[in-house]
């Protein structure tokens, strides 16, 4: 008689598909850019270390216009539409977490989370709209003859103030990423230990 042996659970889950990663990877980079070009843009020190200021300004045009366009094309990919559906979903674990986070509750049973846990899916949503007013207010800025004065005046007002908040926002996800090594693993090269995902994110089924 022979005994089959019990399966054991594999080391990794699959967390990101490439076309996923590729998404975040790419948005990245363009956002980064546009950090960059804006720091040397309106911050006197750094605008000092460029000359070429009208080719900054196109560059960072250019990158802000481009922003969207990773996250249209990776909504060919399922696994992407999928995880926009976890990102655009709230339940009752998120609130809790949510709670949790405002009471600086650090403990793991105060904090479920399903994939992608309540502090990242209100960062997706502000920063998506945050890209989005950043999008409008910029074209406003650039086609000038299109609109009235005032228009333009208001529009680089809440593009030069939303721009330091997107900075501020953004340092903190870094920092929030640099503190988690399985996360940033995840995204990197698509798969996470079991015990992170079990420990981190428990509600989540991959």
């Amino acid at each position: 008689m022979i005994l089959r042996a019990e399966a054991r659970p594999a080391a990794d889950v699959r967390r990101f598909t490439r076309a996923v990663r590729w998404v975040h990877r790419t948005t990245a980079l363009l956002m980064g850019v546009c950090v960059v070009t804006a720091s040397f843009l309106y911050v006197p020190e750094f605008a000092q270390l460029v000359g070429r200021r009208e080719l900054v300004v196109r560059v960072h045009e250019w990158a802000g216009l481009a922003l969207p366009v990773p996250v249209l094309a990776g909504l060919v990919s399922r696994a992407f539409r999928a995880d926009l559906g976890h990102l655009n979903r709230f339940g009752p674990h998120d609130r809790r977490w949510l709670r949790a986070a405002l009471r600086r509750d650090k403990r793991r049973e105060s904090r479920p989370a399903a994939k992608f846990n309540a502090g990242q899916k209100v960062y997706a949503s502000w920063i998506a709209g945050a890209t989005l007013v950043m999008l409008g207010t910029g074209l406003l800025m650039w086609f000038t003859h299109l609109t009235p004065i005032m228009w333009r005046t208001s529009a680089t007002f809440v593009h030069d103030w939303l721009a330091l908040t997107i900075g501020v926002v953004l340092a903190g996800h870094i920092g929030m990423a640099l503190g988690d090594p399985e996360a940033r693993r995840g995204m990197r090269t698509g798969s996470v230990s079991r015990e992170w995902a079990e420990r981190e994110h428990r509600l989540w089924r991959p």
